[in-house]
């Protein structure tokens, strides 16, 4: 093997090592015999989380809680830490400008920079931090060393009245470049806003496509539009196409740069949620954790590509699949956007949907809207089609009460290790396992540590069986509506598949 082939085995394994966010193995170079060995999965060394900018309302109280599990072989360095979005380029003014005047996210009048919202002092303890109003920014997310592996930072946000009052939760993302939200709308009793987030040093060029449900929308103000470096924002999705569609599909495709998204859905009479973006297109999903006292579960589907979809429903229940009546199967057309209102299809049971296509395979996204409550005592909330727990998966911002964790083993039985951390203000870890029958979904109470002080995180490992699946519900009262919002709980990728070398590089000569 030469010279150039090991640099380049080096450099993609140091890659993977630091990034996370792909699995690599070394080419082979022509004529020689230089089969990989087995891929050791090591914890990654560096990553990155992005939160959108909470609420407008000045009636909003946000809360962030960060988590990382321990994960052995990380080592005792490292450091984690959130941040406004806009500080780092208000920490570097232009000629002239006066450094002691920057935005709420850079200094302070006395140069002084802005404490950060949140900085974790040991991996296994969550820790909080808040805000208020309708003035809270974006927040930008970094961690290495051993804060890196399986770093989860969640977003709460309470609020009391108004458009989009309720619950609202949001599991703050890595940086990407593509992005699909079935379930968002142009409706005229809804606010939608699409928030891009760019961490990075230059600009960030995104295009935001709308799929109705007789196709794409035509947008030219859509298309190119610019996030500086180091900023957030919030695009109204209603400025972008004249026509009021009740179920859209969008589309976040990023030509330049990498962007964290999520779609902020506000309803006057029905509150609001964030709705997370679906797994990447597939030909089966799983959107897991529907409240069993839900009164009304909308799907929202599209397929990206300009083949039709045939997919069967199925509900995975307590004991086992359920067709639901009336919606065995549902035909998504190419290109446009499907939603079918299943209304209360768990009927008082956990449950979860699986897609599955009835004859060939075709990439399919998809989401719920779920509502909670009657008359005008109503809360909405979103479950996008989500990966498998895989390795391991992290809940965080648990209270004592209001917590359920829905799990879903749709295809072989599993058997799982959920463990709850110690609390942000004290107490002791304690772990249970649980086994989750084949096609089938449970909803557990999770358990709380011993002495609770504060928040807690839970840290979901599957031992052995069939994938699972899943989401975690958190409730509140708000002068009697059933305020929720569910987060699905995919694998943290929290370590890397890397490659081992067949020789040593570090002695290699030229």
């Amino acid at each position: 093997m030469n010279r150039t082939t090991l640099s380049l085995i080096a450099g993609t394994t140091a890659l993977a090592a630091v990034t996370g966010f792909a699995a690599l193995s070394a080419p082979d170079a022509p004529g020689t015999d230089t089969a990989a060995k087995a891929a050791a999965q090591l914890p990654v060394e560096r990553t990155s989380l992005l939160c959108p900018a909470p609420s407008t309302s000045d009636l909003a109280e946000t809360s962030y809680t960060s988590f990382t599990p321990v994960t052995k072989g990380t080592g005792s360095g490292g450091k984690a830490e959130l941040r406004e979005a806009d500080e780092e380029s208000a920490d570097a003014p232009a000629d002239g400008e006066d450094k002691g005047t920057g935005k709420d996210g850079g200094k302070s009048g006395d140069n002084k920079p802005v404490k950060p919202v949140l900085t974790p002092k040991e991996p296994g303890k969550p820790v909080t931090g808040d805000s208020s109003g309708g003035d809270a920014p974006a927040r930008v997310g970094t961690a290495d060393g051993r804060f890196a592996p399986g770093w989860t930072v969640q977003e709460t946000t309470e609020v009391a009245a108004g458009t989009g009052r309720g619950l609202q939760g949001v599991n703050c993302t890595a940086p990407d470049t593509d992005f699909w939200f079935p379930g968002a709308s142009t409706d005229a009793d809804r606010t939608d806003y699409v928030h891009l987030t760019n961490p990075d040093d230059s600009a960030a060029v995104v295009d935001i496509e709308l799929y109705g449900k007789d196709g794409a929308l035509k947008s030219e103000v859509g298309e190119g539009i610019t996030i500086p470096p180091h900023s957030s924002e919030p695009v109204l999705l209603s400025t972008l196409t004249g026509e009021r569609q009740t179920n859209l599909t969008v589309h976040v495709n990023v030509r330049s740069g990498r962007v964290g998204a999520a779609v902020q859905a506000l309803d006057d009479r029905l509150g609001g949620d964030w709705l997370a973006a679906s797994t990447d297109p597939s030909g089966s999903l799983v959107l897991p954790g529907i409240p069993k006292d839900a009164t009304s579960v909308r799907l929202v589907a599209l397929t990206p590509g300009d083949a039709d979809a045939d997919l069967k429903v199925r509900l995975a229940s307590p004991s086992g699949p359920i067709t639901p009546a009336g919606h065995e199967t549902v035909h998504v057309k190419g290109g446009m956007t499907t939603a079918v209102d299943l209304g209360d299809v768990t009927r008082g049971e956990a449950g979860s949907l699986v897609l599955t296509p009835t004859d060939r395979s075709v990439p399919v996204v998809a989401a719920l809207r779920v509502v909670r409550g009657k008359g005008d005592k109503q809360e909405t909330a979103f479950i996008p089609a989500t990966r498998p727990v895989g390795t391991r998966a992290t809940s965080a911002d648990n209270s004592g009460k209001g917590s359920t964790l829905s799990l879903t083993a749709p295809g072989a039985a599993a058997t799982v290790k959920v463990t709850a951390s110690a609390g942000s203000e004290g107490g002791t870890p304690v772990s249970k396992t649980y086994t989750i029958k084949a096609g089938t979904t449970q909803d557990i109470e999770p358990p709380v540590p011993g002495g609770l002080k504060g928040t807690y995180a839970l840290t979901v490992e599957p031992v052995s069986g069939g994938p699972v699946y899943g989401a975690r519900t958190l409730t509140a009262s708000e002068d009697g509506v059933p305020a929720f919002t569910v987060q699905t709980l995919p694998d943290d990728r929290g370590t890397v598949a890397v490659p081992e070398a067949d020789e040593d590089l570090s002695v290699l000569q030229k």
